[in-house]
């Protein structure tokens, strides 16, 4: 069976950013009366050319939206475990070159975290970590699961890649998704911002979900850094591993999110930028493209674009985050991965989404329907 490393492999970088730039009128109106997407409409989708056609896009991807997920907004939120990293990477605030003070969470730290989260309402949790593996290890995450699934109904991970038998033993312990961020999908400068630790390898990363799938994981999240290389490139490659991975294991499901570069201790400002209208164009062409991946937004966008975007395609949103270890109850002043912009806590959150005519899920399942 071929793996998307192989797929990837066909690729080339410069010959892709020319075909999306080279992408006409003719091409996004093709895409758009299209019933069934491809890679190529894809690129029709994000590229410049569809940019006069924003409006029509949003409100395809509004009636796509509702008519797969209805008019609900699952809400979650990040719990940061450890900042402790032995990576070096230009662009994040728990480098292992940024010379700050470092802590990882104790069960009892864990649990007063936990607390306070369900104090706010959650029920869907995301634990992140740095990628240090002496410290944040397999066992670790074995027992920060077992901890916390008492407590909730769903619980995900953000952390270093692992091997496919280690996912395989985590998810009998609770473990319901994993989110891997491929961060650029630019093979030959993806060196330059990762040139310490396991993170510099790309293919081990790239073919992380492989290894996902194939340990049957009930979802994968995927993702792009936005502002490292040109978005459109990026995203079209992000566009290329969930159409594989959506052909491949066909019975895990999937979601997109869409992190851009935020303000960090010890980063510089990104390179390459993707301005608010053109990251409504980038959502709502996954959602013409996929009609069943779930589309995620976190705090790093502003409280008036996450407002605005509700309606347009997002079906999951993070709310009330902190983005350090013990950031809700534990030590609110260690260091944080990078600034959130919308600040406003769960309940503000879920009242603009009641505003606006949709329902806010805390809870939108439960374990017992998948054992």
């Amino acid at each position: 069976m071929i793996n998307f490393q192989a797929l990837f492999d066909r690729q080339d970088w410069e010959q892709v950013k020319s075909s999306i730039y080279a992408k006409t009128e003719t091409d996004v109106e093709k895409a758009l009366s299209s019933s069934k997407r491809t890679v190529e409409d894809f690129k029709a989708l994000i590229s410049p050319a569809a940019l006069p056609y924003l409006e029509s896009m949003a409100r395809l991807s509004r009636q796509t939206t509702l008519k797969r997920f209805g008019k609900t907004i699952q809400l979650f939120v990040p719990m940061y475990l450890s900042n402790e990293c032995q990576n070096i990477c230009t662009y994040c605030g728990f480098s292992f070159d940024n010379k700050v003070k470092r802590r990882t969470l104790t069960d009892e730290e864990i649990l007063q975290e936990a607390s306070v989260l369900k104090q706010m309402g959650f029920d869907h949790i995301l634990l992140v970590t740095g990628e240090a593996n002496h410290t944040v290890h397999v066992d670790y995450f074995k027992n920060a699961i077992r901890l916390l699934r008492p407590h909730f109904a769903n619980i995900s991970i953000e952390v270093q890649p692992l091997e496919q038998h280690e996912y395989e033993a985590l998810i009998p312990e609770g473990l319901y998704s994993v989110l891997v961020y491929q961060e650029t999908y630019h093979k030959e400068r993806y060196k330059m911002y990762h040139p310490k630790g396991k993170k510099a390898n790309f293919y081990y990363r790239l073919e992380t979900p492989d290894r996902l799938g194939k340990a049957q994981i009930h979802k994968i999240g995927l993702g792009a850094l936005l502002g490292l290389e040109d978005w459109r490139t990026d995203s079209f490659f992000c566009a290329l591993h969930l159409d594989y991975l959506q052909k491949t294991y066909w019975q895990t499901k999937y979601s997109v999110s869409f992190p851009r570069i935020r303000p960090a201790e010890g980063i510089t400002a990104p390179e390459y930028i993707i301005t608010d209208r053109e990251l409504v164009q980038l959502i709502c062409a996954y959602r013409l493209f996929s009609e069943e991946v779930e589309l995620s937004m976190s705090t790093r966008e502003s409280e008036k674009f996450r407002n605005h975007i509700l309606s347009l395609g997002i079906t999951t949103i993070s709310a009330g985050s902190k983005t350090n270890p013990g950031g809700y109850a534990v030590e609110p002043d260690t260091l944080e991965q990078f600034e959130i912009s919308d600040e406003r806590s769960p309940q503000e959150m879920a009242q603009v989404i009641t505003d606006q005519g949709y329902e806010p899920v805390w809870k939108d399942w439960d374990r017992s329907y998948w054992g």
